[in-house]
C-alpha cells in the first residue's frame, strides 16, 4: 500500500522520482526501492514525504489511492468549460464594445463633416481684418485644419476596425 500512494500521489503532484529525492535529500534509488517495496521510509522521512506531496501522512499509510477518479476529472472539465465560456463571453462583449464605438466615431465624424459643408465654411479663404472675430475665426480655422487632415485617416481606421470587429457567422 505504501509503495503504490508514494508512487500515485508523486505521479498526481507531476514529480519525477529524481525531483522528489532532490527535495527530500535522497538519491534516486532511494525512492525507487521505496515505490518497489524493497525498503520503508522511518518515520521521520514519512512526515517529509507527506509535507511535499502535501497529503496527510495516514494517506501514505492508508488505503491504494486510485490514480484518477473520473469523477474529479469530469468535475475538473465542467469547471474549465465554465471558464472558457466566461471567458469567451466577455471577449464577445469586449468586441462589441469596441464594434460600436467605432460606429458611433464613424458616425460623429460623417455628422461633422456634413455640418462644415453646410456651413459653406471658407476653409483656405478667410479674411482676419475684423479683429474682434479674428480669435474665434483663428480657433475654427484650426478645427477644420486638423479635421480635414487627420480625421479621414481616422475614419478609414475606424472602417477598417468595425469590419475586424464585426460578428463572423
Amino acid at each position: 500500500m505504501l509503495k503504490e500512494n508514494i508512487k500515485t500521489i508523486r505521479k498526481s503532484r507531476g514529480l519525477s522520482q529524481e525531483e522528489l529525492a532532490i527535495k527530500l535529500n535522497v538519491v534516486r534509488q532511494t525512492i525507487s526501492k521505496w515505490e518497489q517495496g524493497l525498503s520503508v521510509p522511518d518515520s521521520d522521512m514519512l512526515i517529509s514525504i507527506s509535507d511535499i506531496l502535501e497529503t496527510p501522512v495516514s494517506a501514505l499509510l492508508g488505503e491504494n489511492i486510485s490514480e484518477s477518479n473520473t469523477n474529479d476529472l469530469k468535475a475538473i472539465s465542467e469547471k474549465l468549460e465554465i471558464v472558457n465560456l466566461q471567458l469567451s463571453q466577455r471577449k464577445n462583449a469586449r468586441r462589441k464594445t469596441i464594434h460600436w464605438l467605432l460606429i458611433s466615431l464613424c458616425v460623429i465624424i460623417t455628422i461633422i463633416f456634413i455640418s462644415l459643408i453646410l456651413l459653406n465654411s471658407p476653409y483656405l479663404n478667410w479674411g482676419y481684418s475684423n479683429f474682434e472675430k479674428a480669435v474665434l475665426r483663428v480657433n475654427f480655422h484650426s478645427f477644420e485644419w486638423v479635421f480635414v487632415r487627420i480625421v479621414p485617416i481616422i475614419l478609414i481606421g475606424s472602417i477598417v476596425g468595425i469590419i475586424l470587429t464585426r460578428k463572423k457567422v
